[in-house]
């Protein structure tokens, strides 16, 4: 009762899932962004697509069975989108299923005008995405055309993402065929994908930005979170072999070989910038 008078008790809605309270919206949201809208010399080269993973699943199930209503994170997929952009590079937008893709509505920075200009021009691609699983069956072939993978983050990249045996193929071909892999927050989930079917982890050795998991046990306190993580993502890629090179939630972004990663929401910005820096550089 309490939590509710001070407005931190995490709001219901329709289906029962609970999104953030006012208190943490305060605290963890912003109607506009730190987007940088910078000039780049454009890409004009074959390898011009990024292909953008998004997840189609919205309620995450916590330790106490409350759902909290998430999906992708509108900052961390448009920010890091509108680098891409800006230096030449085009998007393929695809869901686990060709289901529409889900974005956290209650985190979408409503008065920034260069987000709502990408999203309102991607808006048919995200609720009508193409299926990775039909991407897997007839575009592998074709590596000429792509830079990069990007897998956005938000607590919902940690949702049917890890354990899809069609993400997995995508990042070993990626990998196998010298692309980047681009993602932050809980983005890096994605990576366990490669552990399927018992798999060493693609990743092992690689420093990698990840949203601390001190930080998601923190966040019930503050109504963010209708309760405790089901799971800890960065104790388990810890336990694979990676080394998280952030303590917080900050804007840490970090390179290591062809995997690009940042540490949350505030990296969005210098993630973009990096992804760009390096696939120009790479590419040219």
């Amino acid at each position: 009762m309490l939590k509710k008078l001070l407005g931190m008790a995490p709001k219901l809605e329709s289906d029962g899932s609970y999104s953030p309270s006012k208190f943490a919206l305060k605290m963890a949201t912003s109607d506009t962004t730190d987007f940088e809208n910078i000039s780049y010399e454009k890409y004009r080269g074959s390898k011009s697509k990024i292909l953008v993973i998004c997840t189609e699943q919205k309620n995450m199930k916590m330790q106490n069975g409350n759902f909290f209503s998430t999906g992708n994170h509108p900052v961390e997929t448009l920010v890091p989108m509108l680098h891409l952009k800006n230096a030449g590079f085009e998007f393929e937008i695809v869901t686990p299923t060709g289901k529409p893709a889900v974005l956290e509505q209650w985190a979408f920075p409503e008065k920034d005008e260069h987000v709502n200009v990408l999203y309102k021009e991607y808006k048919s691609s995200f609720e009508n995405p193409k299926s990775l699983n039909d991407f897997v069956d007839t575009s592998l072939t074709e590596f000429d055309n792509y830079a990069a993978i990007f897998i956005p983050g938000g607590h919902g990249a940690m949702l049917g993402i890890p354990e899809n045996e069609n993400v997995a193929n995508v990042l070993k071909w990626a990998h196998e065929n010298d692309l980047f892999t681009v993602t932050l927050c809980h983005g890096p989930g994605s990576l366990l994908a490669t552990t399927l079917n018992d798999q060493k982890f693609l990743y092992e050795g690689y420093n990698m930005a990840v949203f601390p998991d001190s930080v998601d046990k923190m966040t019930p306190k503050i109504g963010y979170l209708p309760g405790q993580m089901p799971w800890g993502l960065s104790e388990k890629l810890t336990s694979l072999g990676a080394t998280i090179v952030n303590t917080k939630s900050d804007k840490t972004v970090c390179l290591d070989r062809k995997l690009i990663t940042g540490a949350s929401p505030l990296a969005s910005n210098e993630l973009g910038k990096l992804a760009v820096k390096t696939l120009l550089n790479e590419l040219k």
